[in-house]
């Protein structure tokens, strides 16, 4: 399954820190692999078969890739994107629990974050079918008039969606990842396991601690296109029984000339989002809110970003691009409670 049109195998948003020494000594079980277009990392504090964790959650995530994936055209994002017009499709617990969270954060940040985005995201040559090239603009309004929530309905209760409108086509790669972190937690929750960090792609879910002696897990943040000489890593955060998800235009991009055109296209104007926002990181409970809402503020750009993490009081760190060509940090106050470390570099809140 793949969700972006590269793999990203370096450069993860956020890196785990498993610091060796005093802990080389407590029982861990470590998984890895390959799903959503990157990779998986999972480290567990439990002394269980190994084979027997690593078989569900392979089963799990092959799951996922079954509903989640536009792929796979027998998926059920598929089936919902080849569905006719005004019929009520039925939706899985799962779809409906995507979408229905989808749907929130789409209207809470007035259509910042918009799965609708699929058209455009396929014509931009981020969804794999086409080559990465500048449309016309005759193709990116046409697209732009498939785009948006409002071109689909849902039952109350969120277990039935119809489209409204021929050529409507959802993309979940804003929030499938977050959202599959959450799943891989509440599966190795179930089967009692509470002490572990569950990361794809650089989104992250903690629970319970890393070793007898801390309290949770250890996740440095990175600072993107650090230049040679700067610390890649100049926050660490403490995660205990929550998330964190970034999102970021430095990582899948193409360059026209000079000109550098983001994988995050903006649904209000059909075009990659250009501003001065190099990164936006953001704490949850659940990783599937954190996925959204960094997605929905890359959007927004700086000022009404923070404007909207303050006013919906989100955990968020930013790092904002200078006339200088370095980059500056911007910590609210509830991102502050879960810094741990922070070097000394210029910031504001």
């Amino acid at each position: 399954m793949r969700f972006v049109k590269y793999a990203l195998i370096l450069g993860l948003i956020v890196t785990i820190f498993f610091v060796a020494g005093q802990y080389a000594s407590e029982p861990y079980i470590k998984l890895s692999g390959e799903t959503m277009g990157t990779y998986y990392n999972i480290k567990i504090r439990s002394s269980r078969d190994k084979v027997v964790i690593d078989s569900a959650v392979k089963q799990e995530l092959a799951s996922i890739n079954n509903q989640m994936s536009v792929f796979k055209s027998d998926s059920e994002i598929s089936k919902i994107n080849q569905a006719p017009i005004n019929e009520w499709i039925e939706l899985s617990p799962e779809m409906s629990e995507v979408l229905q969270a989808s749907d929130k954060i789409y209207r809470r940040s007035h259509g910042s974050f918009d799965p609708s985005v699929g058209a455009l995201v396929e014509l931009w040559g981020f969804g794999g079918s086409r080559d990465q090239t500048v449309p016309d603009e005759q193709a990116i309004k046409e697209a732009m008039e498939v785009t948006g929530f409002d071109k689909i309905r849902f039952s109350k209760d969120y277990k039935r969606i119809k489209k409204l409108k021929p050529g409507v086509y959802l993309n979940l790669s804003a929030i499938a990842k977050g959202y599959g972190v959450d799943r891989i937690a509440e599966l190795l929750l179930s089967q009692g396991l509470q002490d572990f960090v569950v990361e794809i792609g650089g989104e992250v879910r903690a629970h319970g601690n890393r070793s007898e002696d801390s309290n949770g897990w250890r996740i440095g943040i990175l600072k993107p296109d650090t230049r040679q000489d700067g610390n890649k890593f100049p926050l660490v955060a403490k995660l205990n029984n929550a998330a964190v998800a970034t999102s970021g235009d430095y990582e899948n991009y193409f360059l026209v000339g000079n000109k550098r055109y983001s994988h995050t296209i903006s649904p209000s104007t059909g075009y990659p989002i250009s501003n001065n926002i190099n990164s936006v990181t953001v704490f949850a409970k659940k990783c599937i809110n954190a996925d959204a809402y960094a997605t929905a503020i890359m959007s927004m750009g700086e000022e009404k970003g923070l404007k909207f993490a303050n006013d919906y009081k989100l955990p968020v760190i930013m790092y904002i691009r200078t006339d200088d060509g370095d980059l500056r940090s911007i910590i609210t106050e509830e991102a502050k409670k879960y810094i741990e470390e922070q070097a000394n570099e210029p910031h504001k809140s």
